[in-house]
């Protein structure tokens, strides 16, 4: 529902046309809706418990060679790997749980940012709630009946991964038939000539069930926090084949943990990203949410569940160290531009006065780059691949996949920084030349 609801501005259109693409159009959109599933897939046998490719890339290839003529002999046992109405149900079961917590939990009802017809939407904050009640549930069931449901995750991961896929592909068809609801407010990306487009980029800006976010909830609960989930499987995986865990495996369970809890303890601080404020649900969030996330952020996790390493003292303390220095820029670099927002300046930070009335800080964090926490952010990633060693190239494609999406997004961010603030983005270039990392890029 939306706070304080009030008559829209002046000017304002729900459903303006949409005259530009972006993930080159159509044929982008096609590309990348084809490509999340592979590479889902692929990252699941590439690597498996007997072997994984190594380097150096000849070897590489020709383990991939042998993979495809498995896929293409016609054995139809391969192919029925991929799918059961068993994983199907308990995925769904696990959705509507995370449904259930959001229904039923306290928390905090929070205003959106403005929206383009002057109004407010509110949102239930109570998603660190549901992450800790989910693993008191996870800590119950292995207390009572052992590893047997958390093992069910390594035994049955294609067919779990198929079961997203299916719910993805559902909710980017709803959200998509909803948008035609007259009055409904689309995103300003998402109401193009193509209907294609339309439904991978999102057309609905808002799509709800009463007061249910189906954009913000997705977002924030199933995925993330099944990706947790997924990582203690792991744990009870190396445990179950190797009767204890490793550190390495330790090192990561702990790293994405910690960045999950961080995102659901600052559950609000969502409100204000381009994902909620401009972007359209479609097939892209959805399977972005629901099967990218969970799982391939836990890659590292897998591989090492399948392919234990110990690291030692010194190994620990390196990767800790990498860690930490990625935590202290992106949550302090973070802080400085919520303060900000809020009126806050506790460092007396220097900033650009727009003509739009707004500020840009020149200082701190952000006068060493534009997208520091951007930077923060990568270092992390690195520090959830280094524990799986250098064997093999597979564990540090999430690295490479980040590097590209951090770039994409500050493109974005400054295409529309540049648009919003006209000359004054220029100025603002030239006081902050330094995109993500300060005198790289």
């Amino acid at each position: 529902m939306a706070s304080k609801a009030k008559a829209p501005v002046e000017g304002y259109k729900a459903a303006p046309p949409s005259h530009s693409f972006e993930f080159g159009g159509p044929a982008g959109a096609l590309g990348v809706t084809l490509a999340v599933p592979f590479f889902s897939y692929w990252l699941a046998f590439a690597c498996t418990e007997d072997a994984c490719p190594r380097w150096p890339l000849p070897e590489l290839l020709a383990w991939h060679g042998a993979g495809a003529r498995a896929m293409f002999s016609g054995d139809a046992a391969w192919w029925q790997g991929f799918w059961s109405w068993e994983a199907t149900g308990v995925y769904c079961a696990w959705y509507a749980w995370t449904v259930l917590c959001w229904a039923v939990l306290p928390g905090k009802e929070v205003e959106g940012t403005v929206m383009r017809d002057g109004n407010r939407l509110t949102y239930r904050m109570n998603a660190c709630a549901t992450l800790f009640a989910s693993l008191l549930v996870v800590a119950g069931a292995t207390a009572t009946i052992g590893l047997g449901p958390l093992l069910y995750i390594s035994e049955h991961w294609a067919e779990l991964i198929s079961a997203s896929l299916v719910m993805s592909a559902a909710q980017a068809c709803f959200v998509y038939a909803q948008s035609f609801q007259p009055g409904m407010m689309l995103a300003l990306g998402g109401n193009t000539q193509n209907s294609f487009y339309n439904w991978f980029i999102g057309r609905s800006l808002n799509p709800r069930l009463g007061t249910f976010d189906i954009k913000s909830f997705n977002e924030m609960r199933p995925g993330l926090i099944l990706w947790v989930i997924i990582d203690i499987a792991m744990l009870a995986k190396q445990y179950a084949s190797l009767g204890r865990v490793t550190d390495s495996l330790c090192l990561v369970v702990a790293f994405h943990s910690w960045y999950v809890f961080d995102a659901e303890y600052n559950e609000s601080a969502i409100l204000s990203t381009m994902d909620l404020t401009t972007d359209g649900f479609g097939f892209m969030l959805s399977v972005g949410d629901l099967t990218w996330v969970p799982f391939t952020y836990c890659y590292s996790a897998r591989y090492l569940a399948l392919h234990p390493n110990d690291l030692g003292y010194l190994g620990t303390a390196a990767i800790l160290a990498v860690q930490f220095v990625g935590y202290w820029i992106f949550r302090g670099s973070n802080s400085e531009k919520n303060d900000f927002r809020q009126g806050l300046n506790p460092k007396n930070l220097t900033f650009l006065q727009t003509q739009r009335g707004t500020k840009l800080l020149t200082s701190g964090w952000w006068g060493l780059s534009r997208h520091p926490n951007y930077m923060g952010d990568w270092m992390m990633s690195w520090a959830w691949c280094l524990p799986a060693g250098f064997s093999t190239p597979l564990p540090y494609f999430y690295v490479v996949f980040f590097a590209i999406l951090l770039v994409h997004r500050q493109m974005r961010d400054d295409e529309a920084c540049e648009h919003k603030y006209g000359k004054d983005w220029a100025t603002y270039k030239k006081l902050v030349p330094s995109r993500i990392i300060p005198y790289v890029y």
